[in-house]
């Protein structure tokens, strides 16, 4: 017998009735300040991160489990998830005093799997995606009696999610033209859309995948389910293959429009809400975000509200490295160059002293900070440098490079080029027979406009660089590996020019390492 499908109303009843505040709380629904004042528009954060898991998946795992009969309570639960799911069936089951199998991807960060072990829940590893623990889960659930909790895919779950827009509809009741929700299988915005139409339908609901996890948006434009061949998995709590029967259905019927957004984007948008809330979301949280940013952009929009739901807060600590070094690409607030030097004396001194006052896209000259710069000589002709500089707009990349050529220095802009950001910046180095006595030295260079034209100026002429490592990490000293050739008559000289440098410095011309992958 065919299940009847659930119109509004339905859904409406269920999300009043829901069962979610014996393990949610009312999350907090704030203005970003920073954020709205750039964009000219007032963002609004529902700040999920505070859940008891740092998710919003618990309340949708309760509202199903809470439903359940004793008997199967008794026999226990089992679901398939990428983490954050994991962690709400396992606090759920934690409360109601049943079993709980959890089955995760092997892509899954370590911080979820040791929450979900923490809570007591039974985990389970196996494939590279959600899609693949679910097959898996499936199969565990027949052959050991458990009842399977879907992350997405169930008119309890979808129920249970919704109440978040029940609470942001209380807590904010002037004007909102536009909730913007992340979307992995689709039952977060399943039950947010239900809500929202039901009681204000004049508000959009904006739909946001990755754009390498975008199952929700191709099977809308299919007119039917699709299938992902692979998914991304920076932001892991999206990464679904196949959305959901019931979520599909909801989504193409209620949701107002969708919005793909990118790596830098999501990172980009980490770095808003942490200068907002001082707290650090995972990608999936952030997707909403990211997505304000592109919609005003794309609109031209002023005085609207929007907001934002951050739906989790469970990333690897590790992982932090990579966001912050995207981030300010994703904003653009850095922008990479590969630029072409005269290999002779004093031209690396010339760019220096160029890069520091050239102009921004007003035309004014602002100094501008080296945030990364990358060399090792390999021809006698021509330097080629990996250099990256703060900007201030966006677009504004392409007119440093054009200015750098009017003064002579060839660059190329690699700002947008994914090979430059995540490989070529750090492959810069090698053998090279030209750096003939080579001394190899790292200094500490304190973090203040000077520091490098010091060293530059109290160098003789007569040495040459052979290579120069930097990269800016927002610490008072930056850690540059110099590479510098100098004559063996020069050595007494070259101990007074490191003691009038005052720079700590160890030197590492001996070392194995450097012996093994740089030296001649």
């Amino acid at each position: 017998m065919k299940t009847k499908l659930l119109q509004p109303a339905d859904y409406l009843k269920k999300i009043l009735t829901a069962r979610v505040y014996d393990v949610a709380v009312e999350s907090a629904f704030t203005p970003a300040k920073a954020l709205s004042r750039r964009l000219h528009n007032k963002v609004l954060l529902k700040r999920e991160d505070q859940q008891a898991v740092f998710s919003f998946k618990l309340r949708g795992a309760y509202n199903k489990m809470a439903q359940l009969s004793p008997a199967q309570l008794q026999q226990g639960v089992i679901c398939a998830s990428a983490g954050n799911h994991a962690q709400g069936v396992a606090l759920s089951a934690h409360r109601l005093g049943c079993r709980a199998v959890i089955v995760m991807p092997t892509t899954t960060p370590q911080l979820k799997i040791e929450a979900v072990k923490a809570l007591g829940g039974e985990v389970v590893l196996f494939g590279d995606s959600y899609s693949d623990a679910y097959t898996h889960a499936a199969a565990l659930e027949k052959k050991q009696g458990l009842t399977f909790v879907h992350p997405f895919d169930d008119p309890d779950v979808i129920a249970g999610q919704g109440t978040i827009a029940m609470e942001m509809l209380r807590q904010h009741q002037g004007p909102l033209d536009a909730v913007f929700v992340a979307i992995g299988g689709g039952g977060l915005i399943s039950g947010v859309a239900s809500y929202i139409k039901a009681v204000r339908p004049e508000i959009k609901v904006i739909g946001v995948q990755m754009n390498d996890s975008n199952a929700m948006i191709q099977s809308i434009k299919a007119g039917k389910r699709v299938t992902l061949t692979d998914v991304g998995l920076f932001s892991d709590g999206t990464a679904v293959k196949l959305v959901g029967e019931e979520t599909f259905r909801l989504t193409r019927k209620l949701v107002d429009e969708f919005i793909e957004v990118d790596t830098d984007s999501v990172c980009a948008a980490i770095k808003d809400i942490f200068v907002d809330t001082r707290g650090i979301v995972e990608p999936a949280g952030a997707l909403a975000v990211a997505a304000i940013k592109q919609y005003v952009a794309q609109h031209k929009t002023k005085g609207e509200t929007y907001a934002a739901i951050l739906c989790g807060a469970n990333m690897n600590f590790d992982r932090l490295r990579f966001v912050a070094g995207r981030a300010e690409i994703g904003e653009e607030r850095e922008a990479l160059f590969a630029v072409t030097i005269p290999e002779e004396r004093g031209s690396f001194r010339r760019f220096c002293e160029l890069i520091g006052n050239l102009p921004s896209s007003g035309g004014v000259k602002t100094p501008r900070h080296v945030t990364e710069f990358n060399y090792r000589i390999s021809d006698s002709k021509q330097a080629h440098v990996f250099v990256g500089l703060t900007i201030n707009n966006k677009g504004e990349s392409s007119k440093v490079a054009a200015n750098l050529h009017k003064n002579g220095f060839e660059a190329l802009d690699l700002t947008h080029d994914h090979l430059a950001q995540e490989h070529i910046r750090h492959m810069v180095g090698g053998h090279s027979a030209l750096a003939q006595d080579e001394r190899l030295l790292r200094f500490e260079f304190p973090e203040r406009p000077g520091a490098l034209m010091k060293f530059l100026s109290l160098m003789r002429p007569g040495w040459n660089i052979s290579l120069f490592h930097y990269r800016n990490h927002g610490a008072d000293y930056g850690h540059i590996l110099v590479g510098l050739q100098v004559p063996p008559a020069d050595t007494a000289a070259f101990d007074k020019f490191l003691t009038a440098l005052g720079y700590p410095y160890v030197e590492e011309t001996q070392n194995p390492a450097y012996r093994l992958f740089l030296q001649a």
